[in-house]
C-alpha cells in the first residue's frame, strides 16, 4: 500500500513552519523600518544642529589680560593666550581673520 497523502489543511509541523516564516518575516521588516528610521531621526537631528551652529552668531572671544610680571613670567603668559589662541582656532571656534587680528593684538 502506498502511503496516503492528507490533503487539506496542513498538519501540526506544516503549521509550525509557516508560522516561523511569517515571524521571521515580520522581525526582519520590523528591524529594517527601525534602522531606517533611527537613521531618519539621526539625519534631522545633524541637520537641526548644523542648522543651529550656522545661526548662532560667532561668540567674541577676549584675549586672557597679559601679565605684569618682567622677564620669564611675561613670556609665559603670552605663550600662554597664544596657545588658547591656536586651540580656538583649531577647533573652529575663531575664523581665520580673527585668530590673525587676536594674535597681532597680542604681539603688539
Amino acid at each position: 500500500m502506498s502511503p496516503l497523502r492528507r490533503m487539506g489543511r496542513p498538519g501540526l509541523l506544516g503549521t509550525a513552519a509557516r508560522t516561523a516564516v511569517i515571524a521571521g518575516t515580520a522581525q526582519a521588516t520590523a528591524g529594517a523600518v527601525g534602522r531606517r528610521q533611527a537613521n531618519r531621526a539621526q539625519q534631522q537631528y545633524e541637520a537641526q544642529q548644523y542648522e543651529a551652529a550656522q545661526q548662532a552668531p560667532p561668540q567674541p572671544v577676549a584675549a586672557p589680560p597679559v601679565a605684569t610680571q618682567a622677564g620669564a613670567g611675561v613670556n609665559d603668559a603670552l605663550l600662554a593666550q597664544l596657545t588658547q589662541l591656536g586651540d580656538l582656532h583649531g577647533q573652529g571656534v575663531l575664523t581665520d581673520a580673527e585668530f590673525a587680528a587676536a594674535k597681532a593684538k597680542l604681539l603688539g
